[in-house]
């Protein structure tokens, strides 16, 4: 087993991560004993905010495009950088690195509006893992999250097919 691979299992394992839908792996960290109301068609009480741990792995190297309707703020911890490719409701295009190198442009830290699609994909580098934590503000609900449907996505932004191409499950 290469050392990257064993660093990457030592981590799922001390950190109690699971496999998650969108790609890579995660565990809920926090969630607020406060809620508030979604102001959304589905409504509902809320965790005031949620917050989870989310890694990458040469194993599981993408988080799929998907939609969330909270605000979320992601927080970059250690390993490789991670790249972030989101589509704007007006199909502007914005790709952002998270990662420790901030004399060279990344960044620590990453806020994404809600109504964004947004996925992820972990840099080629010696770590072969990218770990983060993302803090959820209304905490995060499945009812608020839309995983991406290719054809749906491809249509909506065919500019952004190849892309869309890659960073969507078959």
């Amino acid at each position: 087993m290469k050392q990257n691979q064993k660093n990457a299992r030592d981590l799922i394992s001390a950190l109690e991560l699971e496999i998650h839908e969108e790609g890579g792996y995660y565990r809920r960290t926090f969630e607020s004993g406060r809620y508030v109301t979604a102001e959304r068609e589905e409504g509902g009480q809320r965790h005031l905010m949620t917050s989870i741990y989310y890694l990458l792995t040469q194993d599981s190297p993408v988080g799929f495009f998907h939609l969330n309707h909270s605000d979320i703020v992601h927080y970059y911890h250690l390993g490789d950088a991670i790249e972030y490719s989101l589509i704007h409701p007006d199909g502007r295009l914005q790709k952002v690195l998270m990662g420790s190198d901030v004399a060279s442009g990344q960044v620590l830290q990453l806020h994404v509006p809600g109504g964004i699609w947004k996925a992820s994909k972990i840099r080629a580098g010696t770590a072969g893992y990218g770990l983060i934590s993302e803090a959820v503000s209304p905490g995060f609900d499945y009812a608020d999250m839309e995983m991406s449907d290719r054809q749906k996505l491809t249509a909506q932004f065919p500019e952004h097919s190849e892309l869309i191409e890659k960073m969507t499950q078959a």
